[in-house]
C-alpha cells in the first residue's frame, strides 16, 4: 500500500530474491503458522476463562494473570515493534529506489516478522495472555479502522474516493500519510497482532492469517511487490471477508452490516484502481444493489440503513483525520520559523 518517496542512489543492492517470489513464500509461511495455530487449539481449550460480559469484554484472558503472564506479552511485543520501526527508519533514511528485487532491510523486516509472528504462538501455549488483559479491546479494533482510513487517504490520487474522482485532499496531507504511514501501520498491525492469544477459534485464525499478511506487506516496502494494485486490493477485500465471517459466527444478525458496509467502500473506491472497464464496474454495482435488494426484501426495509453505517463513517473520518493532519502541519510551519529566530 506505500507509495514511492523520490528515489536516490543505493547504498547497498538489492537481493537477488525477487519482491514477488518472496510475497508467494510470504503467503504460504503465514499459511503455515495459522494452520500450526489450528493444530495446536484443542490445547488451549482448557485453559479457564471467565464468563463473557458483553461487547466490551474480551472473553480470551486470564482470571487470575501475574507480571510474569502480563510481561511475556508486552516484552516482546515492544522488541517486535521497536525492531520494524528502526527498519523502516533506516530504509527511509537511504530512500533507495523500487525494485523488482529485495533490499537488505527488506529481508530483516522478513525475518523479524517471521521470527516475532512464530514466538507469539509459542508464548501463547506457555504464557496465554496478550495484551488484551490489559487495555481495550476497542483501542485494537480502533487501530485497524484507523489504518483502513489512511489507507483510503494515501490512495486518494491514483484511485480516487469517490466512483474514481479524488476528494478534495491538500496535497500536503496525502504526502505526509505517503511518506509516514509506515510507521502507523506497523504499530496498528503488531499491536492488533499481540493483543490477540493465539487461539483456534474461526475469527481468530481468519485475523491471524490476516494480520500476517499484513505485515508481508509491511516487510516488502520500497519493492514492486509492496506496490502491485492487485495485491493491495486483496488485502482491502480480506476486511470484508473477514469482518462478515466473524460477524456471522457470532450469531447477532448483524453481518449484512459489515458485509455490505465493507462492499460498499469497494464499489464506492476501492475496485477502482484496478483498470476496470466501465461495464465491470456497472456490473459490480449492479451485483451490490441486487444484494442488498435480496437481503432486506427479507430482512426488512427498516433496517436497509444498515449499509451506509460502515462507508458514513469511513468517509467521515478520512476528513476528519485530513483535517487533523492538516492543523497539525500548519502548527508545525508556525513554529519552525520561530524556532529558527530562536
Amino acid at each position: 500500500m506505500q507509495q514511492p518517496l523520490r528515489p536516490r542512489a543505493r547504498s547497498q543492492a538489492p537481493s537477488p530474491l525477487g519482491s514477488g517470489a518472496a510475497l508467494r513464500w510470504g503467503v504460504a509461511f503465514s499459511t503455515l503458522l495459522t494452520g500450526l495455530i489450528w493444530l495446536l487449539g484443542e490445547r488451549l481449550e482448557r485453559v479457564p476463562l471467565l464468563p463473557d460480559r458483553g461487547a466490551a469484554w474480551y472473553y480470551w484472558q486470564l482470571p487470575d494473570p501475574t507480571l510474569l503472564t502480563r510481561l511475556s506479552a508486552w516484552v516482546p511485543y515492544l522488541l517486535h515493534n521497536l525492531a520494524v520501526w528502526y527498519l523502516i527508519y533506516l530504509a527511509q533514511k537511504q530512500r533507495p529506489a523500487y525494485t523488482a528485487g529485495l533490499h537488505p532491510f527488506n529481508v530483516w523486516a522478513l525475518a523479524v516478522n517471521g521470527f516475532f509472528g512464530a514466538l507469539h504462538v509459542l508464548q501463547t501455549h506457555l504464557f496465554y495472555d496478550g495484551l488484551a488483559q490489559d487495555v481495550s479491546i476497542f483501542s485494537s479494533q480502533g487501530s485497524v479502522i484507523v489504518l483502513l482510513v489512511l489507507v483510503l487517504i494515501m490512495e486518494n490520487r491514483r484511485r480516487g474516493m469517490f466512483w474514481g474522482k479524488p476528494a478534495p485532499l491538500s496535497r500536503q496531507v496525502v504526502d505526509f500519510v505517503r511518506k509516514y504511514h509506515g510507521y502507523f501501520f506497523a504499530w496498528a498491525v503488531i499491536y492488533t497482532f499481540w493483543f490477540h492469544p493465539a487461539v483456534a477459534t474461526a475469527g481468530h485464525l481468519l485475523g491471524f492469517f490476516y494480520t500476517y499478511l499484513l505485515m508481508l506487506q509491511g516487510s516488502l516496502f520500497f519493492t514492486r511487490a509492496h506496490l502491485n494494485r492487485y495485491w493491495t486490493f486483496g488485502l482491502e477485500f480480506l476486511v470484508l471477508l473477514h469482518g462478515t465471517i466473524v460477524a456471522v459466527l457470532q450469531g447477532n444478525g448483524i453481518w449484512p452490516m459489515f458485509a455490505f458496509g465493507f462492499a460498499g467502500i469497494l464499489v464506492i473506491t476501492q475496485m477502482h484502481g484496478l483498470g476496470l472497464r466501465s461495464w465491470a464496474k456497472w456490473a459490480i454495482l449492479a451485483l451490490y444493489c441486487g444484494g442488498v435488494m435480496y437481503v432486506y426484501s427479507d430482512r426488512g426495509w427498516a433496517k436497509v440503513n444498515e449499509v451506509i453505517r460502515i462507508p458514513l463513517i469511513d468517509y467521515v473520518l478520512v476528513f476528519l483525520l485530513a483535517g487533523l493532519i492538516s492543523l497539525g502541519l500548519w502548527v508545525a510551519r508556525r513554529l519552525r520559523p520561530a524556532r529558527a529566530a530562536g
